[in-house]
């Protein structure tokens, strides 16, 4: 057994990775799992040289993986050595202004998702709405009609998925349909399984930065349908980022001025997270080197760091060949640029023992010294192997050819992805993200919550004699060891976590790692509840001007204030009346466990629908029966000015108290989300997820995070786009 792997990483691993029978029991070990992964990938080498020495191959991919060192993005770990064999995490596939085309790309989206990748689609190619279709005399329905059938086609196929597909949608910032593609997610209850970003180009922030007007342009024939102000569109990005978090931004003419392979067309689109751009049909194989495991005696190894990465480079190469690619054209063209892309994880955690804050100029540094290693060391990699096995396919007239560099297997070696998953396999902090908490709740297999606190900061805890066994629980309770009066100062500042670091040093970390990274960088710049659209605006012309390809921003709890109402009356004065309570009601009760007791909660309804809500706590009297009994009254009144039961749903489930509780196996957060999972019962409301500071994990119920531009759970492993 791998000595890293803690205890959580054990649960992770046989709740995602490990073979299992049909009744769901693991059929191999953690141990296992690594074995046949290692010896799947090793297994290469005899394709590039039959007499390779496949026992050092495999020593040395050991090393890195049984030591925590170095793990491959998850489709590797999880296929690897079985019938599936699909090891890319991420494609892109093109969309042409076609019917063929559109529903080709949709079922080529079906088979991908099927294999457990995600894709990323630019739709800027397809006529705008009511535009004119030649061929029938009728007209467009435009780019976000068809997105919404790509969306509706993701959900029917993950249903039956160990993986969920995820989408990218892009759409040029002057395709005419831009306004309503910024908007499109206003309404969070659509599009559920797509991330978007709008295609920034250079002309666009120069009329940004000059305050003037820039053409819309139809891609059917070229033609200017339109002018409009620069500023007003880069204002309504801004609004609707800072409303919901979407959509994100990139920088396209950076990205193509980037572009190893120009001679084989542009790049319009990226992967769901945005981390790795990618020509139509291309897929990259990505992997991730700790950090933090590459701290020894209060300094950074870097002849294990220059090793790590040699063997990465190796294993990533290697990946390539034994994929089974899920369509022929993306065999072709991922063979054709080989293109890898080796990132980090456990920055924070390496910061951490370096005694060097997250937010800090020394921070900055060394992350641009860490990555500029990677970055070189990855290069020399991979010229090594193109001496033994040739360069890529497509090295004449690439961008290495034009620079004369002689030897070249990949066309790309380096990407900053989401570590969602495997971090937690690891043991590290998420890809380059600052901590999410100093302290989680872990759901244990007995149906129990148990309290962790950060290994570092636990150990300097008691090395500095301010531990006690309720820290960890004052930590959860906190939120934050600014709030906390017993913690030395220099213990907070190194232990800052994302909502204590301003987006500005978000931004400059960001910016540190994609000075020297050849794709792009994923990382969530997190913003408090409070900030101005303002602050926004300035983060994403602070990406424009900082070199960076892109940014993805999430206002704290910016997703509950999506309310949706149905039939709200109106007085006179433009005020929600609500109608009267009805003399007669029917309904139930129904018996919840609370962490401050059995709670009874009473739903009834009308011939209108669902009409009141009570409840009442076992034990009469005290705080906790006022404040439900409150929450009952508001939630009737909110029903009967018709407000959607999910809607209601939305803003109580989720919410937390010091003492959580469980029933029937699910995880019971407080009072009020205890009041919510009845009437979501009830009411038949879908499963909600996007509740709380960014959503409940629909499989174990702690809250999730935004990291890497997407949503994660750190106690199980779930993550959102993939």
């Amino acid at each position: 057994m791998p000595e890293f792997l803690t205890d959580n990483a054990k649960k992770v691993l046989e709740h995602r990775y490990l073979k299992k029978d049909e009744n769901g029991k693991p059929l191999e070990s953690p141990q296992e799992l690594f074995d046949r992964v290692i010896n799947t990938v090793a297994g290469a080498d005899k394709l590039f040289d039959t007499e390779a020495d496949l026992d050092k191959t495999r020593q040395d991919f050991a090393k890195i993986l049984l030591n925590g060192l170095f793990l491959p993005n998850s489709p590797t770990l999880m296929n690897a050595g079985r019938r599936l064999g699909q090891l890319s995490a991420c494609f892109v596939l093109p969309v042409e202004d076609s019917i063929e085309s559109i529903f080709d790309s949709l079922k080529h989206t079906a088979m991908i998702h099927k294999s457990g990748g995600g894709t990323g689609f630019s739709f800027s190619r397809l006529r705008p709405q009511s535009d004119v279709v030649l061929s029938t005399a009728g007209i467009s329905s435009g780019p976000i009609s068809f997105m919404k059938v790509f969306d509706i086609a993701t959900e029917t196929v993950k249903q039956g998925g160990t993986r969920r597909g995820a989408n990218m949608g892009l759409l040029r910032v002057d395709h005419p349909d831009i306004e309503g593609f910024i908007n499109c997610k206003s309404d969070t209850d659509t599009l559920n399984n797509f991330n978007i970003s709008v295609a920034l180009t250079d002309k666009f922030m120069e009329a940004v930065k000059n305050g003037t007007d820039y053409a819309l342009v139809n891609p059917r024939n070229g033609s200017v349908t339109s002018r409009l102000p620069a500023t007003k569109i880069f204002d309504q990005i801004v609004q609707a980022a800072w409303a919901t978090g979407e959509p994100g931004i990139i920088f396209l003419d950076r990205i193509n001025a980037c572009n190893q392979v120009k001679h084989l067309g542009e790049i319009e689109a990226t992967n769901p997270c945005g981390e790795q751009p990618l020509l139509p049909y291309e897929s990259c194989n990505l992997g991730s080197i700790n950090l933090a495991a590459m701290v020894k005696g209060g300094r950074l190894d870097t002849t294990l760091l220059k090793e790590t990465v040699n063997t990465a480079v190796h294993f990533l190469d290697n990946v390539i060949e034994i994929n089974r690619y899920p369509l022929p054209q993306i065999e072709q063209m991922t063979k054709k640029t080989r293109k890898i892309g080796l990132g980090v994880m456990g920055f924070a955690d390496m910061l951490i023992a370096l005694g060097i804050p997250y937010d800090s100029p020394q921070a900055v540094s060394q992350a641009q010294q860490v990555m500029s290693l990677i970055d070189k060391e990855s290069k020399k990699a991979s010229a090594a192997l193109a001496k033994k096995r040739g360069n890529f396919p497509a090295y004449e007239g690439s961008a290495w050819d034009s620079k004369k560099t002689p030897f070249m297997r990949n066309a790309t070696t380096t990407t900053i992805a989401p570590t969602g998953s495997i971090s937690i396999i690891a043991g590290a902090s998420s890809g380059i993200e600052p901590l999410f908490a100093v302290a989680f709740t872990r759901r244990v297999l007995d149906g129990q919550t148990l309290v962790e606190m950060h290994p570092q900061f636990e150990k300097m805890a008691v090395e500095m004699g301010f531990f006690s066994p309720e820290l960890a629980q004052d930590l959860i309770s906190a939120g934050s060891l600014s709030n906390m009066e017993n913690i030395p100062k220099e213990v907070k500042k190194i232990f800052r976590t994302a909502h204590d670091i301003s987006p500005q040093w978000h931004m400059k970390i960001q910016a540190a790692f994609q000075k020297h990274t050849d794709n792009a960088v994923s990382k969530t710049v997190n913003f408090p509840a409070h900030a101005t659209q303002q602050q926004v605006r300035e983060v994403f012309l602070l990406a424009h001007k900082s070199g960076c390809k892109g940014v993805t921003i999430y206002r704290d709890g910016s997703r509950e204030q999506q309310v949706l109402c149905s039939g709200p009356k109106e007085d006179p004065k433009g005020k929600i009346s609500p109608r009267p309570r009805p003399i007669a009601t029917t309904g139930l009760t129904e018996r919840i466990r609370t962490g401050c007791g059995n709670l009874y909660v009473t739903i009834n309804s009308d011939d209108a629908g669902i009409a009141e809500v009570f409840a009442q706590m076992g034990k009469t009297g005290g705080c906790a029966s006022s404040q439900t009994e409150a929450t009952g009254r508001l939630i009737s009144l909110a029903l009967r000015s018709g407000v959607k039961p999910e809607a209601i749903v939305k803003q109580l489930v989720g919410i937390r108290c010091p003492s959580p509780a469980w029933q029937d196996s699910k995880q019971v957060l407080s009072c009020p989300d205890a009041i919510a999972q009845v009437l979501q019962r009830r009411a038949k409301t879908p499963e909600t997820v996007q509740t709380g500071a960014a959503g409940v994990c629909p499989d174990c119920s702690q809250m999730l995070a935004h990291e890497g531009g997407c949503l994660v759970c750190h106690a199980c492993g779930y993550t959102r786009c993939s």
